[in-house]
């Protein structure tokens, strides 16, 4: 395991006032060619962190279950979408529908995802370390570096790349 992984939980709780300063400055240097360093940082990320060992994610936050989620999701279960609704999802604050406990229903005890090849699009793109909305919303990477190891890690190693 890489040394930026050993403890990182306690390590991004304890970093949490520097990283939300880190990357509030980061989305300010836009084209700077910071974002250029992302998909290497991915890929060398996820070739030290298993998600099936962690699961964090699933098990804390709910993706967005935009129509068209919806629609191929409850297709998929063999469901009425609307029934699939009354079922799974609530809507949240901001208008979207979530799941409506954690963890997510469709996470089974080994971590794998019931629906993996029809998963909301939030699901397929996250944690968002290879993509420039890693940059485009800072709270929310403040807040996914507390729960996702990948997170944490692509931020340390961005730091230790621009010499921060």
């Amino acid at each position: 395991m890489s040394k930026i992984l050993e403890d990182w939980e306690q390590k991004a709780q304890d970093k949490q006032k520097a990283n939300k300063q880190f990357l509030q400055k980061l989305q300010t240097r836009r084209g700077k060619g910071v974002e250029k360093l992302l998909p290497e940082l991915h890929d060398e990320a996820f070739s030290k962190i298993d998600c099936l060992e962690c699961g964090n994610c699933c098990k804390s936050i709910s993706p967005r279950f935009k129509g068209p989620d919806v629609k191929r999701i409850a297709k998929y279960l063999g469901m009425k979408e609307g029934n699939f609704v009354d079922t799974y999802l609530r809507l949240d604050n901001d208008g979207d529908y979530v799941v409506k406990f954690s963890p997510c229903p469709f996470l089974g005890a080994d971590n794998y995802c019931g629906i993996y090849d029809v998963r909301p699009g939030d699901c397929e793109n996250y944690p968002y370390t290879d993509s420039y909305d890693f940059f485009k919303r800072p709270n929310i990477t403040f807040a996914n570096s507390t729960i996702c190891p990948a997170v944490y890690y692509v931020l340390e190693r961005l730091k230790d790349k621009m010499g921060i």
